[in-house]
């Protein structure tokens, strides 16, 4: 089965979940842009904005790859991003994220990072993930082949990966929803 998920590799949670979308069986992600930057309008906290550029630079990348059908390197890049922030206890900084490109392989990152002319594809691509599932939604939003539009999230527990007969069962509630007319939120608080 088909899955588009588009990610902002800053966000601890769509970290998470991407880790769990790839450990489903049977399941081909497509991988895309969703910005937190272009969500938060200029108003980034001081505290964010190296982290928010970062991931910028990273997203140009991202699209750069899809434009090519690069789905496989595109996941080595944010394995490589997500290792080294999230499971390192480290924040998301230009240095990662060229490190991370060279540490998947691809050789021309720097160069792609660098382009500003990919912005537009970012942006084209956060407002599809915008229109299909939002509004008021952030990182990251799941749309699954067949379903009329897209979800925000899961958004799992963090601590603890879901066990593989439970990831298969997330999966398969997730598929449920997604694909109903009549399923609007699902949504619990965080302890």
């Amino acid at each position: 089965m088909e899955a588009t998920y588009f990610f902002d590799p800053s966000c601890p949670h769509t970290w998470r979940t991407s880790r769990w979308l790839v450990s489903v069986p049977n399941v081909t992600p497509h991988w895309r842009a969703f910005s937190l930057a272009l969500l938060s309008d200029g108003e980034t906290p001081d505290e964010l904005r190296a982290k928010l550029a970062a991931a910028t630079r990273a997203l140009r990348l991202v699209e750069a790859l899809q434009a090519d059908g690069r789905d496989a390197d595109i996941g080595a890049f944010y394995t490589e991003i997500g290792t080294r922030t999230f499971e390192a206890g480290a924040d998301l900084s230009d240095d990662i994220v060229v490190a991370s490109a060279d540490a998947a392989g691809i050789a021309d990152g720097k160069k792609i990072m660098d382009d500003e002319s990919w912005d537009d594809a970012v942006r084209e691509s956060h407002e599809t993930a915008l229109a299909s599932a939002g509004p008021d939604i952030g990182s990251p939003v799941l749309w699954i082949e067949g379903a009329a539009r897209a979800v925000h999230g899961p958004v799992l527990a963090a601590g603890r990966r879901p066990a593989s007969n439970e990831a298969l069962a997330i999966w398969d509630a997730v598929v449920s929803l997604a694909r109903s007319e009549s399923f609007w939120e699902l949504k619990r608080g965080r302890r």
